[in-house]
């Protein structure tokens, strides 16, 4: 999609708004999307259906495919304009080697929350993707990448161990506290990846205030996650990958990739006990890395098709309410239009009719 000049009047939709199932007259203003009429607003819809912009909540746009690093802000822009055209309107980017304050709040791009670089132990994770650590040095690294994003920090809380041949905790339960103790203290939310049963526990219990990923959450951590405000963000297109990557594995670490097969087989059934059980749960991709970007509507269509989360549930977790979680107001000028009712069809996700981002339609 390509924009259109700023719009020298305010925008008009008559559309059913899906976060209270009703027709209503919607105005956009500016920036500012508004139920009281506007004066001189240009009708630019009669009909569909419409939400506040999708929020990918697990996104790279400073990783290239491959797992490599940008090189420019022009690549990170490319990025974030394929999520944007699928009606991906906000992105929390959980992790960048490459630093992009500039894009922040450039007119035509998502809105950016940032979540500096990720933080990983020495040797155990994607090189050149990290900050690597010693674990003494966990927690002064986080609280200096408090300061390079916009409220968020990412920390990896496990990777492949290969001296045990399995996935195992990147740091020991005390370091992790710590460390997102001291993301808090910056005033930092702390977004952990977890695979491994032992090291999502560690994290829940530490205070995380989202897990990504997850698939080894255990059924008795699940209340405390929902009573803690503990966020859970699947990333389902992403596990899916989970036997491409034991494939690779077996030879050399057959137990890992048993391990990461278990993983994969059991995950729709920890998503669905995770909503049931009260955990937020929130749309995000892992796109960069080996997820291609635009994936946010297969996401969905595995949340709903192989977790069971309530189609109405996951529109508001994947739009208004996913916002709302990321400190978005609500009433931005940021609308995604689609023909066909998404509620009755998930497919009409992949076909939006058209977008408003930042009061401006795309076209």
């Amino acid at each position: 999609m390509t924009e259109t000049q700023v719009p020298t009047r305010p925008l008009h939709l008559r559309v059913v708004w899906l976060p209270d199932d009703t027709v209503r007259d919607l105005y956009v203003d500016g920036d500012r999307m508004t139920f009281d009429p506007v004066d001189g607003a240009e009708t630019v819809a009669t009909a569909g259906f419409a939400l506040p912009g999708l929020v990918d909540a697990h996104c790279h746009i400073g990783i290239r495919r491959g797992a490599a690093p940008i090189e420019s802000l022009d690549e990170a822009r490319s990025l974030a304009y394929t999520d944007r055209d699928t009606g991906v309107l906000a992105i929390r980017d959980a992790g960048s080697p490459y630093p992009y304050p500039e894009l922040v709040g450039e007119d035509g791009l998502p809105r950016l929350i940032r979540a500096g670089q990720h933080i990983a132990a020495s040797k155990r994770y994607l090189r050149g993707i990290g900050l690597e650590c010693e674990p003494d040095e966990a927690a002064g690294a986080l609280a200096r990448q408090a300061k390079f994003g916009d409220g968020w920090v990412k920390l990896v809380g496990d990777w492949i161990d290969r001296s045990r041949g399995d996935l195992a905790p990147s740091f020991e339960p005390e370091v992790l506290t710590a460390a997102i103790e001291a993301a808090h203290t910056e005033g930092a939310k702390v977004a952990v990846h977890t695979f491994s049963e032992e090291a999502v526990a560690c994290v829940v219990e530490a205070g995380a205030d989202s897990v990504e990923h997850g698939t080894g959450l255990a059924p008795d951590l699940l209340d405390r996650m929902a009573a803690q405000g503990t966020a859970l963000v699947p990333t389902m297109v992403n596990i899916d990958t989970f036997d491409d990557i034991a494939a690779t594995a077996e030879s050399k670490f057959p137990t890992y990739a048993d391990h990461m097969r278990r993983l994969k087989a059991g995950f729709p059934d920890v998503v669905r006990a995770a909503w049931e059980a009260g955990v937020q749960v929130y749309l995000g991709t892992d796109a960069g890395g080996g997820i291609d970007h635009g994936l946010a509507a297969e996401e969905m269509h595995l949340l709903h098709e192989r977790a069971g989360i309530p189609v109405d549930g996951l529109l508001a977790a994947a739009s208004w309410k996913g916002r709302d979680w990321l400190g978005l107001p609500a009433d931005l000028g940021d609308l995604v239009v689609y023909d066909r009712d998404p509620r009755v069809d998930l497919s009409a996700l992949r076909e939006p009719a058209a977008i408003i981002l930042r009061g401006r339609v795309l076209a």
